[in-house]
Formats: C-alpha cells, structure tokens, sequence
C-alpha cells in the first residue's frame, strides 16, 4: 500500500497538506458515513499515523533491509561479508544503492526572515552518538515547509554504504500582528468608526522594513478588507504575495455631550 496515493498527496508534500487530505477523506470515508468503508478507512488512518510522524514517515521513505549477524552457510560463506554481494543476493544490485537513514529536523524563521534570508547554525546526534552541526542556509522567499537538503549529513549507523541526507524543514512563524495564507499577510487594523465615516491614511509598517500608506475611503464599512498589491511574502519566482488589512471598527470613548447631540443630529439626518 503507497500511503501517498491513499491520501492523495505527493510524495514532498507538507504536515499541513497531509492534515488536509486526511480530514477530508476521514469524513467522506468513515463508516459511520453514508458509503463509508471500514476498510479505506483503516487505511487512511494507517497512512496518515505514518506520514504525520517524522521519524516514521523518515523510516517508510528510505527502508533499510535489516541484517543479522548470523554467518550464511551456503557455497561455503564463513564469517564477514562483502556489502555489496550482499545487496545482489536480496535484489538490490544495480537497481537501487542501499545507503543510510535520511533524518529531517526544523528550522524556525520569523516573517521578517522571510524578505531577508537567514543563516543558522545547528546541532543535532545522530543514532551512533555522534553529533554534528550544519550551517543552514536559509534563501530570501522561502515557503511555510519548505525543505532543505544537505546531501551525506543523515545518518551513518551502517559503515560500508553511504550516510544518509539532512532535511531541514522551514517553519515561518505567524506573530500577533500578521497571520500567514500562503504568499499573503493578513492584519486586523482598529480605526475609529468616525473616521471610516470621513475617511483617513494608515501608515502601515511591512514585516520586510517597508512602510505604505492606505488610504481608506470615507464611508468603508467595519469588516472590509483592503490589499496592499505585492507587499506580501517574497516568492522566488519574482512574484510576491499581497498584505490584506481587515478593518476594524473602533468606536470612541470620551466623547463630550455636546459632541454626542451634534452626532445624534447628524444621525438623525442619514438614517
């Protein structure tokens, strides 16, 4: 059973699209369903428990044929082992070369980080003790898990084939201020509900050190939501996400009496 196919994803597919897939197809399938098969459903769980875990979906992605220590008697064999005869014997051959686990581990940026690129200096053991450390290097428009690769940095438990690869999976983190949807940042802006009547300028500060003015237009209504077009997250390929300012209406405190009976007037005019 290919638990990618049973999801529906492809094979580099991120936690968040796995998690999709999976609630998607945990509803249309369950048995409790109209049309629900307790069948597909055992293995859309099974494939999702898999591929959600690191380690595991690390271990399903890169197998490794495990062998004990025991002498083969057959044709006279008596004592150590030529690897590579040893891989023609189990069908591996030319077909595929055997080499170590591949490990992943991630690497937390801000928003920020995203316009700038970023250089990280990690740590991490490997199963036989050892522990090494990589410079990572983070590009300028990096996506929420992408991964990078570093070739022959995984792990070496198996001495006569090659170390397996690093992965270093990206995870952009959101702040108070800006939540993430996929190129585009999205911010709630408080304004006073008597100047989305008159109208008014937002000076707005991007995570990537700019600042842009938004004009918000007299008459906008609480809940709108205005784009600033290419100021989002930078992508690699030249096209940049937008921010989209939700509006929030503020209504004021304080206000004298006299104010309040001109307001009221004045509302008694346009209602």
């Amino acid at each position: 059973m290919d638990y990618y196919n049973v999801l529906g994803v492809e094979r580099n597919a991120s936690e968040t699209d796995l998690k999709k897939a999976y609630k998607k197809l945990s509803m249309q399938h369950h048995p409790d369903r109209n049309g629900g098969s307790d069948e597909k459903f055992k293995q859309i769980n099974e494939a999702y428990s898999t591929l959600k875990d690191p380690q595991k979906r690390q271990q399903y992605d890169n197998p490794q044929p495990q062998f004990n220590s025991q002498h083969f008697n057959q044709g006279g064999f008596q004592g150590g082992f030529d690897i590579n005869d040893l891989m023609g014997q189990f069908g591996f051959g030319a077909r595929q070369q055997m080499r170590n686990q591949d490990i992943t581990i991630g690497c937390n940026i801000n928003i920020a980080e995203v316009y700038t690129g970023k250089s990280v200096i990690a740590s991490y053991r490997l199963n036989n003790g050892m522990e090494q450390t990589v410079d990572i290097k983070i590009p300028v428009g990096v996506r929420n898990g992408d991964k990078v690769r570093y070739s022959g940095m995984g792990q070496h438990d198996i001495k006569q084939i090659p170390p397996g690869d690093l992965f270093v999976q990206i995870v952009i983190q959101s702040t108070n201020e800006y939540e993430i949807n996929g190129l585009d940042l999205i911010t709630n802006k408080r304004i006073s509900v008597l100047k989305l009547i008159t109208g008014t300028v937002l000076n707005i500060s991007v995570p990537g050190g700019a600042k842009v003015n938004l004009n918000i237009p007299g008459g906008t209504q609480p809940g709108t939501v205005l784009k600033i077009t290419g100021k989002g997250l930078p992508n690699r390929s030249g096209n940049p996400g937008n921010i989209l300012v939700r509006i929030v209406g503020q209504t004021p405190t304080g206000i004298s009496d006299a104010d309040k009976n001109a307001i009221e007037q004045i509302g008694k005019r346009y209602s």
